[in-house]
């Protein structure tokens, strides 16, 4: 799973609603496509696919991107 996110890095995106909600969701104020690209790109990162999206696991964060359109729905902290 991790290898076919890598492999379409470039296709990951989100809505400008999506900006705002997971720099809410993480209390940062940077690019979030970038913030999350490293995360996903980051070898400790996990990636489990469930239906129609990816959750990647990394330290107390969970960004779930859709598995079609390689969407950022949310990012958020557990």
């Amino acid at each position: 799973m991790k290898d076919l996110l890598k492999n379409n890095i470039n296709k990951i995106h989100t809505t400008i609603l999506g900006v705002d909600r997971i720099k809410k969701n993480l209390k940062i104020d940077c690019d979030v496509i970038d913030y999350c690209k490293k995360i996903i790109l980051n070898n400790k990162s996990t990636v489990i696919k469930n239906g129609k999206n990816y959750y990647i696991k990394y330290e107390n964060i969970i960004i779930t991107i859709n598995s079609y359109s390689y969407t950022i729905i949310t990012a958020k902290t557990i």
